[in-house]
């Protein structure tokens, strides 16, 4: 048995014990003077009510014990672990009365037997309802413990990935968390490494697939490892192409070194699976006040904005074009330190297509030179941060649609609306920043993410004077 399940021993010999011991004390001789004060349950009875309520007792502290030991995992063992405390409480109400009952318990005549049957009836329905709500709850848990693969192909994709926002705070130390971890690479289970780094946990999924917690044993770091599945490349050509522009854009995103974006430490590949491990951000996504009634005052949203753009406009000159600018990949730490996410990776995702005609990438923050297949540089980030601006100044995109076909028509061909009809009390020169940085044609549009940084320091000193 795994050292992880050492716990199981005890409570199972303890409710077996239990459950074996009051038969063997009911045939001694000695029990016909024993007896359970305040109470004229004597004898074999009482000895049997009580290593049968000791059994109970322990079928929940084993209940509680499996609470706290199993893994919270994302999958089957996080199913058990949300089930186990309403099965234990269902199963004492049920073995409890029948207890009870069996003995004659003189509670239950005082009660009167009507009284006791709805009184059962009551707590067995409730505990039935905590456990059937806990179950559906948690029913997707069950259904990727039979369906382990963490990538699946689909036709088509138009909605938004979400970018998994990381814990805060991890209590398992690196050994425990370890332990969790499965060895197996390629049937959806985390990995127990990639490269030198341990994996703790599974954090999600982003842009590229799943998202790891890992730990670089040589210095104590801990990293969050971006993966990206090359065995479901059929073509041996594309696979290769992939796999050069995977490490090409890795390392031309390693490159960038600034306070305001994410620090990618190494790339590599191992059993099929490309990775990726970088700094570990522990806040909040810019989503998190991307709708109504929740928008980020001004005065914290215009300053954050414009550190996006001076940060954009450092990487445009180092030569590195993000593409997938948008509000779940720039993060706000616990120190509230602006942190632009996934340099890079947009550029692999897009050219990872398969024949099944997968869409990647973000529609709603794309620019029209991104839409029609254009070569795109960093005027193509400012498009996409200005629709970001809007998104976060109103509670909804520029450019919205039925479908894909129309949103994408929509942000090459349509105007977006003017920001004085969503918001009023703007002063003038946030709408010329917002209209500038929209423009559809690039000379019209701001040259370098830098001179929107500027102007958007400019529009916060207006609003302050």
């Amino acid at each position: 048995m795994s050292k992880s399940l050492h716990w199981i021993i005890p409570h199972a010999s303890g409710i077996l014990a239990a459950l074996l011991l009051g038969p063997l004390l009911g045939s001694m001789a000695w029990v016909e003077f024993f007896s359970i004060p305040l109470t004229t349950v004597t004898g074999p009875n009482a000895v049997r009510l009580v290593t049968e309520g000791i059994a109970l007792g322990l079928v929940m502290a084993f209940a509680v014990s499996a609470y706290e030991q199993l893994p919270d995992n994302g999958r089957g063992s996080s199913f058990l672990r949300s089930i186990v405390l309403p099965s234990a409480v269902l199963i004492v109400i049920v073995f409890g009365a029948k207890a009870l009952q069996s003995v004659g318990l003189p509670l239950i005549h005082q009660m009167g037997l009507s009284a006791f049957v709805q009184g059962y009836t009551i707590l067995v329905v409730a505990g039935g309802l905590w456990l059937t709500i806990a179950w559906l709850r948690h029913m997707h848990l069950l259904r990727n413990m039979f369906l382990p693969a963490p990538l699946k192909r689909t036709t088509a994709r138009t909605v938004e990935e979400e970018e998994p926002v990381l814990p805060e705070d991890d209590n398992e130390t690196a050994e425990q968390a370890t332990e969790k971890a499965a060895a197996i690479v390629l049937d959806g289970h985390p990995p127990a490494s990639l490269g030198r780094y341990k994996i703790l946990k599974e954090l999600g999924r982003g842009a590229m697939g799943l998202v790891y917690l890992g730990k670089d044993p040589t210095i104590q770091r801990f990293v969050a490892i971006k993966t990206m599945r090359l065995d479901q490349i059929d073509d041996s050509d594309k696979l290769q192409e992939i796999r050069g522009r995977f490490f090409r854009e890795a390392e031309s995103a390693g490159r960038l070194s600034h306070p305001n974006i994410v620090t990618i430490y190494d790339a590599g590949e191992q059993h099929e699976l490309g990775y990726i491990a970088m700094e570990l951000v522990e806040g909040r996504s810019l989503k998190e006040w991307s709708r109504k009634p929740h928008l980020m005052p001004l005065p914290d949203l215009i300053p954050t904005l414009a550190s996006v753009a001076e940060a954009l406009d450092y990487a445009h000159q180092q030569g590195v074009v993000h593409r997938d600018i948008k509000p779940a990949n720039i993060m706000i730490t616990k120190e509230r330190v602006v942190k632009v996410m996934d340099f890079g990776i947009a550029k692999v995702t897009s050219n990872t297509k398969t024949q099944t005609d997968v869409v990647l990438g973000t529609p709603t923050y794309m620019s029209p030179e991104q839409i029609a297949g254009k070569k795109v540089d960093g005027r193509s980030d400012v498009f996409s941060l200005g629709v970001v601006l809007f998104e976060l100044l109103t509670g909804q995109p520029p450019f919205t649609a039925d479908n894909l076909s129309a949103l994408l028509f929509a942000i090459a061909h349509h105007p977006h609306p003017q920001l004085h009809t969503l918001r009023q009390e703007l002063p003038p020169m946030f709408e010329d920043v917002l209209n500038r940085a929209l423009q559809k044609e690039l000379p019209q549009r701001y040259r370098r993410a830098g001179e929107l940084a500027q102007d958007l320091r400019s529009c916060l000193q207006s609003l302050a004077a």
